[in-house]
């Protein structure tokens, strides 16, 4: 047997007896799975080619197909996994670097699970959220210390510019390029109507969406792609992109076959041309040179808006937020090793960082004993989940969560993670024209409003339970929360006493 030769993982299961051949799956797949053999009337499957993506089970009209996971393995060994043993022949085959996408998929701990929420019982009442008014607005940005009143006793009511978000989640940042224009144009036209922000990613902003600026965060990563005084003067506020929490420490690379037509234009690269940001802003090797960064962004920005500072969740995060925080910049976004990526080494996805549970609360903790929490509002993410996920960041010291993979699963994402292979069947990771026209922004939009709705008023449920009224009283209010199945020193870390204390 050749070493270049991998049984497939999956394989297509045809049931003979329903299948008409129709082929609407041969259609419908845009890896090449799926064809009719004319001189037997039937249709084959290559199973090599399948990334089981769900398309083809998803739009058989007589139910004859299902995808399975390849039960064939290599002998069973503890120590050289079926996975490990794959990874090295492909590399021994092909020399390159494995890339893998959509988040750390490895079975270490997921610490949003093995939190639990307190509740309200009798001396403090929980509050009806349909009865019962519940405030989920929040502002991002810096606050005052205390209050403060003008020689004529008034109080002086100027902010710092603010991010006011009528629910404590934004969509993260998803670039130009990595993502089609219509997965684009649903997150722009789902933020507006829900009265929060979507994040441009590293790719630029099409001149399509500027009519969604007022609710635009415009990144700024160490590529520079498509940035100019248009553009950061477009959104509401700005990014500046250290670190991602899929590959902390690594640039971005979008390959030069995404960057076609519009892409082209908006990132002010050549087609063709592989759009690669190096691993450090070369302007920036200290806190001093983020700060020159923040308020030459402010300075282009005549002081309008407020400037966040992504980094990745590493292991001294307290440290570098204590330093991000006295740069000047309004908002820190902690990014978790578990956010998802269209395309990431994938040693470095499965190796590098630290859960967003453990970094956030240590980052909270941090600024809190240093009395600058008021410098700056916090942003989780890095596999957000759920209502319950964004109710637990909060506790444990986050403004706003941002969520990314969960918006890509309420457009159609199967989470096939093949991203970086640009065939994405359901039209979210991909330039292909055929492809991209299959996910309606309309209908893609409308599912966001859906999900973000549905998750509103869990938030509110939540919190009623809890027996609190508002985002800014849940806040921090780690009293709200404990653990289970979890060390000591875990614990001490995320601020939590254990259940049944």
């Amino acid at each position: 047997m050749s070493v270049e030769f991998i049984y497939p993982e999956f394989e297509v299961v045809r049931n003979t007896e329903r299948c008409t051949a129709c082929r609407i799956c041969e259609r419908q797949c845009a890896n090449e799975v799926h064809s009719f053999r004319k001189d037997r009337g039937v249709m084959e499957a290559d199973d090599t080619r399948c990334v089981n993506c769900q398309r083809c089970v998803s739009f058989c009209p007589t139910r004859a197909l299902k995808i399975v996971k390849s039960d064939c393995t290599f002998r069973e060994n503890a120590n050289w996994q079926n996975d490990t043993v794959k990874e090295i022949y492909k590399q021994a085959n092909s020399g390159g670097v494995l890339l893998s996408s959509m988040g750390n998929p490895k079975p270490l701990p997921v610490y949003w699970d093995k939190i639990l929420i307190n509740a309200s019982q009798v001396t403090n009442p929980p509050i009806d959220p349909l009865r019962e008014p519940m405030e989920t607005r929040v502002f991002l940005g810096k606050k005052p210390e205390k209050v403060q009143r003008g020689e004529n006793g008034k109080l002086k009511c100027e902010m710092p510019p603010q991010l006011e978000l009528s629910m404590p989640i934004m969509f993260s940042a998803m670039s130009y390029g990595s993502v089609s224009y219509n997965a684009h144009a649903s997150l722009a036209r789902a933020a507006k109507e829900l009265g929060i922000f979507y994040n441009t990613g590293e790719g630029g902003l099409h001149e399509d969406f500027y009519c969604y600026g007022e609710n635009t965060v415009v990144q700024v990563a160490s590529g520079r792609f498509g940035v100019h005084e248009g553009y950061l003067k477009a959104g509401a506020a700005i990014e500046i992109k250290m670190g991602q929490g899929a590959k902390p420490g690594i640039g971005g690379h979008l390959p030069g076959a995404k960057i076609v037509g519009d892409i082209s234009r908006t990132r002010m690269i050549p087609q063709g041309s592989d759009a690669i940001s190096p691993a450090p802003h070369h302007d920036i090797y200290s806190i001093e040179d983020l700060c020159q960064l923040v308020f030459s962004l402010k300075e282009a920005t005549e002081y309008k808006k407020p400037v966040i500072v992504k980094v990745a969740a590493v292991h001294n995060i307290a440290a570098i937020a204590s330093g991000i925080a006295r740069s000047g910049a309004d908002i820190i976004a902690i990014d978790g090793f578990r956010g998802g990526t269209g395309a990431a080494p994938t040693r470095i996805r499965d190796n590098v960082g630290i859960p967003v549970e453990l970094a956030l609360a240590a980052v909270d903790t941090r600024l809190r004993q240093e009395g600058i929490r008021n410098h700056v509002s916090l942003v989780a993410g890095g596999s957000v989940r759920s209502a319950a996920d964004v109710v637990k960041a909060i506790a444990l010291g986050a403004d706003a969560c941002y969520i990314a993979t969960a918006a890509l699963l309420a457009l159609g994402c199967h989470l096939c993670r093949t991203c970086q292979s640009g065939k994405c069947n359901w039209g979210i990771a991909t330039q292909r024209p055929e492809l991209v026209a299959r996910l309606d922004p309309h209908t893609g939009s409308k599912r966001l409003i859906n999900l973000m709705n549905a998750w509103r008023h869990e938030i509110k449920e939540l919190m009623g339970g809890m027996g609190i009224n508002s985002i800014e009283s849940l806040r921090g209010n780690r009293l709200m929360l404990r653990g289970i199945g979890m060390t000591d020193k875990e614990l001490e870390i995320l601020g939590i006493s254990h259940a049944g204390e």
